[in-house]
């Protein structure tokens, strides 16, 4: 568990590259280094935590100004805080950066998924965005018969996608024999060409159940293969890890629907979406809220960090999008 805790906080300290590389744009991200401070303050035990970490990240980022301290380190994890930056009602230019989205996933080990990702937002817009899935495999998302999966072979996932250019992936890594390299090869992404509503393939997020989607009035749900000619019946994937492995399986043609259910006790993150939307927009897909319309990513005014959907989030390979959000709408209670 030392060691899994380590590497989460190593990874939590991403916003020091993006601070180094891009200083004046602000950043929105889920950490601070709260809980690392008090630990510093704490037993020896603690110390050692967050020297480990300061050396690891020392070992990884070049410094050709002044040598790095510790607190270089803590302040820019504290970049991305709730209250790091304040914005206000005019478009604005800055980061969303999840760390690790799937912590449940990552802290589990062994082959569980979890997502790095990161956004760059332009006037509400998202338009760069870049994110990736260490344990991903072509047998994650089980469907050996779909080659729309192409890019996603091999172990571990590299997503990125720009306003206009399409969305592209490579591999993160490769078994290597003697023979043999890792080919650097991006493959453009590409949704599903599913249009049949009972013949997609979804998932939802691992905290909700088909019966909370307003989709489960017109159609069960199956986790095996469905049956074509039952349309009455739906398959629903197992996808553990956190929304944005939900965007990187419907991005790379995996699933064809994912849908959350907005609830009054649980917000919705900026970071838990945002690269998300661009890659899946990017892969030739939509998303919208229930009622059809875009995540605002700009309805937080102060801080960016919550976004307010009608009803919940509905991401799609477009084709099916307006039948779903007319089912959802005629549904939703």
């Amino acid at each position: 568990m030392t060691k899994l805790l380590l590497q989460l906080r190593i990874l939590e300290c991403r916003p020091l590259l993006v601070w180094r590389l891009f200083p004046s744009i602000p950043l929105v991200a889920e950490e601070d280094s709260a809980t690392l401070r008090s630990s510093k303050a704490g037993d020896d035990s603690s110390d050692v935590l967050v020297e480990s970490i300061f050396s690891a990240v020392a070992d990884k980022v070049s410094n050709s100004g002044s040598p790095l301290t510790q607190d270089d380190v803590l302040r820019a994890i504290d970049r991305g805080g709730k209250d790091a930056v304040s914005f206000d009602s005019n478009p604005a230019t800055y980061w969303v950066l999840d760390p690790i989205d799937g912590t449940k996933g990552f802290l589990r080990g062994e082959d569980a998924l979890y997502v790095v990702g990161l956004a760059l937002v332009v006037n509400g817009k998202v338009t760069v965005g870049v994110m990736g899935c260490p344990n991903w495999t072509n047998d994650t998302i089980a469907n050996e018969k779909d080659d729309s999966s192409a890019a996603c072979n091999g172990h571990g996932i590299l997503m990125v996608s720009h306003l206009g250019c399409g969305t592209w992936s490579r591999r993160l890594s490769a078994e290597i024999g003697q023979y043999t390299t890792a080919p650097d090869i991006w493959k453009r992404c590409f949704v599903d060409t599913c249009s049949v509503v009972h013949m997609a393939r979804y998932c939802i997020p691992d905290s909700q159940t088909w019966d909370m989607i307003p989709l489960s009035a017109l159609f069960n749900s199956t986790a095996g293969e469905s049956d074509p000619e039952n349309e009455n019946e739906i398959l629903l994937l197992s996808v553990f890890c956190g929304s944005l492995c939900k965007y990187l399986t419907v991005a790379s043609g995996r699933a064809s629907v994912f849908v959350l259910r907005a609830r009054p006790t649980t917000e919705i993150k900026s970071w838990d979406h945002a690269v998300g939307v661009i890659c899946v927009q990017e892969a030739g897909g939509q998303i919208s809220d229930w009622s059809g319309e875009p995540l605002d990513l700009a309805a937080d005014l102060t801080s960016r960090r919550i976004i307010y959907p009608s009803g919940g989030v509905l991401v799609t390979n477009g084709g099916l999008h307006d039948k779903l959000v007319e089912m959802i709408s005629a549904n939703y209670k």
